[in-house]
């Protein structure tokens, strides 16, 4: 009876009513054996008695959630304890000292047999529009672990982001969409194990569908989906950040956890077998391989099936359509994802790079795919903060990037633009620090990024010069009011809402510790950028989502937009090298809603005339910490270094 409900699919530990099915695909290895272990870690040998297709497989009965296993095989005349790489949750943190040995493999994380029966009280995705889609990044422990107002026990957790005090304060900021960074398990690197060290934004995945247990306070399957569950009821979406450009076990001579052992053909190789680095990692998923597909996509319906995700940001994702060197819109994964039911309902953003030869893809990913865009960040900053005067580029990152995102493929294809991400200076250290100070991580700051395009206005890191301090404040809401109401999906970097500082650490991925934490203790200034940014959220939402629907599709080309002089004199194509002040004014088809914006590069106050009609309504000059509801109507005198967004319906 047994026999006939083993299965070779799907592969995992699959629970049914009269016990377990096992399978494990596991080609370069037939001399493997699954191991169960019982409350005192006491171990039991099952055959694995059935094959198919490299699969190894059979049914234990009477088999229940909480079971411990893991798959034995010899490795160099020693018995090594793998996980299993579809393992849907592990039994502790992973950890070990390097070397890892196949003696220490038996004390490591084993993979957990899970039950998904959970009750999700009913509960919806909110699926936001994409035009009304405000995405907030965080880290899960970093975001709330020095929280003032939640129990201690909570802080660092799945359950810490959903505490009535958080969903509060996101609520507040206007957030539509929280983008985890990676929860899927992960391990740290070795050379960060020797210095005592931790990935700490979990970017070098171990299995790709056991959520990570270092955030939980008992079990991390259910608190991850009681998070989720949470935040839905708020009306906010969960996007996680994953990766499957790589793994956890490195490159050549690097920890055998699992893939290593089975099946080498899962990463792309040279022709004398040496692993292919196009991630700067070690090693590099290969997606033309049909199981390294399948598992990708089988984890990707887990997380979105099991714990109801509302879509995924894929880390390095150039990776995932290449064919060695190339890079293919129309790979086996891109196509794989288009037709499956269930993950062509989801948001789907890729980072659109790696660091391999044609990594660099922005603006080639199929349609359904949003994509993360760079060059609005570089060109941003840039304006703002290192006097680079490129009014055309400015100006076309303002208006949606359409050199590379055709309007026509709005809203859906709507680029995802950022000014900070959680590499690289958050928004604060973009205004403090000249220069990276990422001694911390031991790496004698040889590591993080050298062309930050920031600027710390006189004084390097932290001063109670007021003078600058006002700077700071200004360029600020200088880089956030562009971010908002320019045509494109915000990315904000959560801890920028609490003008938190790293001390100048532009990669802090090792950092576990206050480096990282977000910091509640605002100062009087932090508090009103708190309450500014907030405001100009809910007004993005209010004013801009409307135009970005307009200005999307068929729709695109009934509606007004000039380029103007300060004088109100409409711009001509020599007045687009290097003119300091100038203004874009849009309305909506001939007699609709009405938007200006008065953009003042210099460095003294400039005079702009305003087009005729009704008084317009000041959205935010961002040389003021308040926003103010006072009209204007014919000039507005605009301060030197700053912007007004000016609304009229």
């Amino acid at each position: 009876m047994f026999a006939k409900l083993a299965q070779p699919f799907p592969l995992g530990a699959t629970l049914c009513d009269q016990g377990c099915n096992f399978s494990i695909h596991c080609p370069d290895n037939q001399d493997i054996k699954l191991i169960l272990f019982d409350n005192n870690n006491k171990k039991k040998i099952v055959e694995l008695d059935n094959q198919h297709m490299g699969i190894r497989y059979t049914f234990v009965p009477d088999m229940r959630a909480g079971q411990c296993y893991g798959y034995q095989i010899t490795d160099k005349n020693e018995k090594r304890l793998v996980l299993d790489p579809y393992a849907q949750a592990l039994s502790k943190t992973p950890f070990y000292i390097p070397p890892f040995r196949a003696e220490q493999s038996w004390d490591f994380a084993k993979s957990v047999v899970t039950e998904h029966t959970f009750d999700w009280e009913d509960t919806v995705s909110p699926q936001i529009p994409y035009e009304e889609t405000v995405l907030f990044e965080t880290h899960v422990k970093g975001f709330t672990k020095l929280h003032p107002h939640m129990d201690e026990e909570y802080k660092g957790t799945y359950l810490g982001l959903c505490q009535p005090e958080v969903i509060k304060s996101l609520k507040q900021q206007g957030v539509t969409t929280l983008q985890l960074l990676p929860v899927a398990s992960c391990m740290s690197e070795p050379h960060l194990l020797d210095m005592d060290k931790v990935n700490f934004w979990g970017y070098n995945s171990l299995c790709f569908m056991a959520p990570e247990p270092r955030y939980a306070i008992a079990d991390a399957v259910t608190e991850m989906k009681t998070m989720v569950r949470e935040l839905h009821k708020n009306d906010i979406e969960v996007i996680l950040d994953i990766v499957f450009n790589h793994t956890a076990e490195g490159g050549d001579g690097g920890p055998q956890f699992h893939f290593k052992s089975l099946d080498k053909n899962y990463y792309l190789q040279t022709t004398d077998k040496k692993l292919l680095n196009y991630t700067g990692c070690g090693n590099t998923l290969d997606l033309t391989y049909q199981p390294s597909l399948n598992i990708v996509l089988d984890t990707l319906r887990h997380w979105v099936t099991h714990y109801h995700v509302d879509g995924f940001r894929f880390d390095l994702a150039a990776t995932l359509g290449r064919d060695r060197h190339y890079f293919n819109t129309r790979s086996a994964f891109f196509m794989a994802v288009a037709q499956d039911p269930i993950l062509k309902k989801v948001k789907l953003i890729a980072e659109p790079w790696d660091v391999g030869p044609n990594g660099y893809q922005l603006g080639h990913f199929p349609r359904g795919w949003n994509e993360c865009n760079d060059k609005f960040r570089d060109t941003v900053k840039s304006y703002w903060l290192c006097n680079k005067n490129d009014v055309k580029e400015f100006a076309t990152r303002l208006m949606g990037s359409r050199d590379l995102f055709s309007a026509g493929g709005w809203p859906d294809k709507l680029p995802v633009n950022f000014i900070s991400y959680h590499d690289g200076f958050t928004l604060e250290d973009l205004v403090s620090y000249n220069h990276k100070h990422n001694h911390a991580n031991g790496e004698n700051n040889r590591d993080g990024h050298g062309d930050n395009r920031s600027y710390n206005h006189g004084v390097e890191g932290e001063t109670n010069n007021l003078t600058i301090l006002y700077r700071r404040e200004r360029q600020k809401r200088n880089l956030m009011a562009t971010l908002l109401f320019s045509f494109g999906i915000p990315h904000i970097l959560a801890v920028d809402s609490l003008s938190h500082t790293q001390g100048g650490n532009n990669n802090a991925y090792c950092q576990d510790n206050e480096i990282s934490w977000a910091n509640w203790e605002m100062s009087h200034g932090d508090e009103l950028f708190h309450t500014w940014m907030g405001q100009m959220i809910a007004a993005r939402k209010e004013i801009m989502a409307p135009f970005i629907r307009a200005f999307s599709g068929h729709e695109r080309g009934h509606h007004r937009i000039q380029w103007r002089h300060s004088s109100g004199q409409n711009m001509t194509a020599e007045d687009w090298q290097n003119l300091e002040a100038f203004g874009l004014y849009m309305g909506l088809y001939k007699g609709g809603n009405e938007l200006m914006y008065i953009i003042n590069h210099s460095d003294i106050p400039t005079r702009f005339r305003l087009p005729e009609g009704n008084k317009w309504s000041v959205i935010c000059d961002t040389s003021e910490r308040y926003l103010s509801n006072r009209q204007i109507q014919t000039t507005y005198m605009q301060a030197a270094k700053s912007l007004t967004i000016l609304f009229r319906e």
